[in-house]
C-alpha cells in the first residue's frame, strides 16, 4: 500500500469516511451461492447485490465498492464469509462448526460452486489493490478438530480440485491444500490484492483471549495455533486476521434479546485477566510463529459514553487500542479494523464520533510507525 504506519479501518459508509483519514473500509461478502446460469432474483447472494432483477450475477458490487472506497483514498477490504451460509442453504441439516470441515469442505459439488464463487470475487478485484480476508471461524473449527489430536491441516480431507482451479496433485486434497489453493487463486486472479487467512484465538480448543488463569502459557498456545496456520499455508499470504470479540462488552453483559446470548467478555485495561496485555502477547507470538503480521478485525466500536441500548453499547477497545497504537504495532500487528459483528452493536455512525475523533488524533500525532 505504500504506507509505513498502523492501518486503521472500519465497516461503514461515506458519512464516516469523510470525517477521518481511514486506510481501510471493509465489507462482508456472505450469504448463499446461487446458480450462475440464472438471472438475479434472490439477493441473498452477494453476486446479485446492486444488480437489477433479471440481470446476470457477477462481480459488479465488488468493483463498485473498490471505486467508492477509493474516492476517500481508502482501500477496500472484503471479508469472504460464504462457506457457512452457503452450506446451510445447499446441504441438508447442516450446522456451524465441524460440519463445515467434515461435510462442506469434502463435498465436491458444493466446493466446486464455492471456489467458483470465490474466483468471481477475485476477478472483480482484478488488478486493483484490495484486501481479501478469507473465512472467519472456518479455519478455527478445523484447528479444533486437528490440534487436540496432535494433527495438522494435512489430516483433514477437502475437495480442493472440485472447481478445476486447483488441480491434484499440485494441490493436496486436504485442508492444507485448500488454504494454499485459495491464496494461489488470489495471486492468479487478483495479483495486486493483499490476502490472509483468519486465525481464531480459540482454534486450539482453548480461547486464549478469554483466559483468566495466570498460569496459562499464552505464547505456547499462540505457537500451537501458528503451527496449524502454517500447515494451512498461511505464510503464503500477506497477513493473518484475528478478532477480539464479535460483540460490544456491554451487549454481552446485558444478554438477550439484543445480544442474542449472554457471554463472557473482557474490556479491562491491564489490571486483571483477560486483558489487552494478554491479547498483545498472543498476537506477537502468533505473528512470530507464522512469519506474517496480524490484522485485528471487527473490533467492537462501543465506548464508555454509550448507554447500553440498541446500537449504543459500551466497550473500551477503540479508546484503549488507539491510545496504545505503538503497543499494537510492537506486538505483531499491522492494522486495526473496527466494526460491528451484529446488527444491534455500536457502529462508527452511532458511537457519537468517538472512532473518528480517535483516528484523527492518531493521524495528527503522526500515526504509529510499523517500519523503522
Amino acid at each position: 500500500m505504500g504506507k509505513n504506519k498502523l492501518l486503521i479501518g472500519y465497516s461503514g459508509g461515506d458519512d464516516v469516511a469523510a470525517k477521518a483519514p481511514f486506510d481501510l473500509r471493509y465489507q462482508y461478502l456472505a450469504g448463499i451461492i446461487g446458480n450462475g446460469s440464472q438471472k438475479c432474483e434472490d439477493y441473498s447472494w452477494w453476486q446479485c447485490w446492486g444488480q437489477e432483477t433479471g440481470k446476470p450475477p457477477g462481480s459488479q458490487f465488488v468493483s463498485e465498492y473498490i471505486a467508492q472506497a477509493a474516492t476517500h483514498t481508502e482501500v477496500a477490504m472484503f471479508t469472504y464469509y460464504v462457506l457457512l451460509p452457503a452450506a446451510r442453504h445447499r446441504i441438508a441439516s447442516f450446522s456451524e462448526g465441524p460440519d463445515e470441515v467434515h461435510r462442506a469442505a469434502t463435498d465436491p459439488a458444493f466446493m466446486g460452486a464455492y471456489l467458483a464463487d470465490f474466483r468471481t470475487l477475485l476477478d472483480g478485484i482484478g488488478t486493483s489493490l484490495a484486501f481479501v480476508h478469507i473465512e472467519p471461524d472456518f479455519w478455527g473449527y478445523a484447528g479444533q478438530i486437528a490440534i487436540p489430536k496432535g494433527q495438522d491441516a494435512h489430516s483433514l480431507p477437502a475437495a480442493v480440485d472440485a472447481s478445476g482451479d486447483c488441480p491434484s496433485p499440485q494441490f493436496e486434497k486436504s485442508m492444507a491444500g485448500l488454504g494454499r489453493c485459495m491464496i494461489s487463486m488470489a495471486r492468479a486472479h487478483a495479483p495486486n490484492a493483499k490476502v490472509g487467512l483468519h486465525a481464531s484465538a480459540w482454534g486450539t480448543n482453548y480461547d486464549v483471549l478469554l483466559n483468566r488463569s495466570a498460569s496459562l502459557d499464552v505464547t505456547a498456545e499462540a505457537q500451537k495455533l501458528g503451527r496449524f496456520m502454517l500447515s494451512l499455508g498461511a505464510d503464503m499470504g500477506d497477513f493473518v486476521v484475528a478478532d477480539m470479540s464479535d460483540r460490544d462488552a456491554g451487549c454481552y453483559q446485558q444478554g438477550p434479546p439484543l445480544c442474542e446470548r449472554q457471554a463472557d467478555t473482557w474490556w479491562s485495561t491491564d489490571s486483571a485477566l483477560p486483558n489487552f496485555a494478554q491479547a498483545f502477547a498472543w498476537s506477537k507470538a502468533l505473528a512470530d510463529a507464522v512469519g506474517r503480521p496480524v490484522l485485528w478485525w471487527q473490533i467492537p466500536v462501543g465506548n464508555v459514553n454509550q448507554n447500553d441500548t440498541d446500537t449504543h453499547f459500551k466497550d473500551n477497545r477503540v479508546d484503549y487500542l488507539l491510545q496504545h497504537a505503538g503497543d499494537v504495532v510492537a506486538n505483531g500487528a499491522i492494522g486495526l479494523a473496527f466494526g460491528a459483528g451484529q446488527d444491534h452493536q455500536t457502529t462508527p455512525s452511532t458511537d457519537g464520533g468517538n472512532l473518528v475523533n480517535r483516528t484523527n488524533a492518531l493521524a495528527e500525532a503522526g500515526g504509529a510507525p510499523v517500519c523503522p
